[in-house]
């Protein structure tokens, strides 16, 4: 009856788990769809317009960290719940938004609260479930995940349509507040002690964290203004600044008397090459999501509408191959299991450089559905590995650095798939399906892509050989 009330509690752990990730997911696949609306609705241009995106995803990169951190020392359900709550509150901040300038302080806040969710979701799992289940517990907040980002755009087109932009971000209110209500009964937060919080307040590497904050500042800034003409040159010194005060920081770090990072992480080879894996696979992917929309509706000339249905292939397919990767983590391999994603992510990225100059749906359609099963193959296997290779004590930071590589991959997938597509495009400022070198330039970026496919792949391979160099088997669960 224990047994059976621990595995009951287990699950409705990762029902509040998913379901703020869900909440969170919808919120930001549907945001993309606003800013039309909110350039018009505020006077404001349709590049300053995608800082309501940007923002966002520059507050969650420069924290997750930190609150990675705290979640270990103060608790990681806690941080998680005050989380949900503060996205909550930004929310509504956001939706009732008189100017742009109120709107980005709740896209803020908001942000706050999901870099605290994200970085102590993981963390959390592995507290609660052990290795043999671990896979399967992840694959189900991944399916959340999913939903959200298939459902993102119609719930945000259907809002847009019938209500107004501001319920993309009122509809978190109600839907927040009765996750959280659930949340606070499964998850039980407790507040920490006044002195607790001073202590980590006053020990903690505010040096390491700054240089962090100003190198993440300057290379998403710099990424954002690459494309505006005459600013490129500065764009680029932006982007190198930002990155050497990131490497920095992380080098600072690891000699801090208070580390936000536990030494322990950045010496682990094996947890590094699953984090450095998911980076890559995550940049490989983001370049299909920013490039594909090009293709479709600029070249080829598909209506916005069916492009969408077009791409949602690839979530819907990770929704379905998901769970199956969960469960064959948990009782066949995941060793295997990354190797095969990686494999099919490699087979659909050629496919996508190989795409035809006229509407062939079946050579369209097939490294779509490919992508979806490589990506829904590869990540929850190689999840459960990562929190595997780490102590639970340092959880929330693992998880936490484990999801800063998943959404920095994201963001330079996004950023250099632009750049580099329009680079070998000089003087076009519109693709048109008279852009006749469009097919060429689109091909390059793509075996670019296959190239950093197989790049991780050898990484993966270097980790089973690891394995077996130290004498462990690769069958381990």
């Amino acid at each position: 009856m224990g047994k059976m009330q621990k595995n009951k509690s287990q699950w409705q752990t990762v029902m509040v788990l998913g379901l703020i990730s869900l909440l969170t997911s919808l919120s930001g696949s549907s945001l993309t769809l606003a800013l039309p609306v909110l350039s018009r609705d505020f006077g404001i241009s349709n590049s300053i317009a995608t800082w309501a995106v940007t923002i966002g995803l520059v507050t969650s990169t420069i924290l997750l960290v930190m609150f990675g951190h705290i979640g270990d020392l103060l608790s990681k359900r806690s941080v998680f719940f005050a989380g949900g709550v503060i996205f909550v509150v930004g929310s509504l901040i956001a939706g009732l938004a008189p100017d742009f300038i109120i709107l980005l302080i709740g896209r803020v806040i908001q942000a706050v609260g999901i870099a605290m969710t994200m970085a102590n979701g993981m963390g959390i799992v592995s507290d609660n479930f052990p290795s043999s289940t671990r896979a399967e517990a992840l694959a189900a907040i991944s399916m959340f995940t999913s939903v959200g980002s298939i459902s993102g755009p119609a719930v945000g087109g259907l809002l847009i349509s019938a209500l107004s932009w501001r319920w993309i971000y009122l509809m978190n209110v109600p839907l927040g507040a009765v996750i959280l209500l659930i949340g606070w009964r499964v998850l039980q937060p407790q507040i920490p002690q006044r002195d607790r919080l001073r202590t980590i307040w006053g020990t903690a590497n505010w040096t390491g964290q700054n240089l962090f904050t100003a190198g993440i500042i300057f290379f998403f800034v710099g990424g954002a203004m690459v494309q505006a003409p005459g600013w490129r040159v500065v764009a680029w010194i932006g982007m190198a600044i930002g990155a050497v005060l990131t490497v920095f920081s992380f080098m600072q770090d690891d000699h801090a008397k208070s580390p936000w990072i536990d030494p322990q992480l950045l010496h682990n080879p094996d947890y590094l090459i699953s984090v450095g894996t998911l980076l890559i696979v995550m940049l490989v992917n983001a370049v299909s999501n920013i490039l594909l929309p090009f293709y479709l509706q600029s070249f080829l000339g598909v209506s916005p509408f069916l492009s969408g249905i077009i791409m949602m292939g690839q979530s819907a397919t990770m929704l379905l191959v998901t769970p199956i990767a969960g469960y064959l983590a948990d009782h066949w391999n995941r060793y295997w299991l990354t190797l095969v994603g990686l494999i099919v992510l490699i087979v659909s990225q050629a496919g996508y450089a190989l795409y035809p100059p006229t509407n062939n749906w079946w050579a369209i359609l097939w490294p779509i559905i490919l992508n979806g099963v490589g990506m829904g193959a590869f990540l929850s296997p190689n999840n459960a590995l990562t929190m595997d290779t780490v102590p639970r004590t340092l959880g929330g930071v693992a998880g936490s650095l484990n999801s800063f590589a998943r959404t920095l991959g994201m963001t330079v997938g996004m950023t250099f798939g632009a750049v580099i597509l329009f680079a070998q495009l000089p003087g076009v400022a519109r693709i048109t399906p008279q852009t006749g070198n469009f097919l060429g330039a689109f091909a390059n970026v793509f075996w670019g892509s296959t190239v950093l496919s197989a790049l991780g792949l050898v990484v993966v391979l270097i980790r089973v050989r690891r394995m077996r160099g130290r004498g462990m088997s690769t069958d381990a669960k």
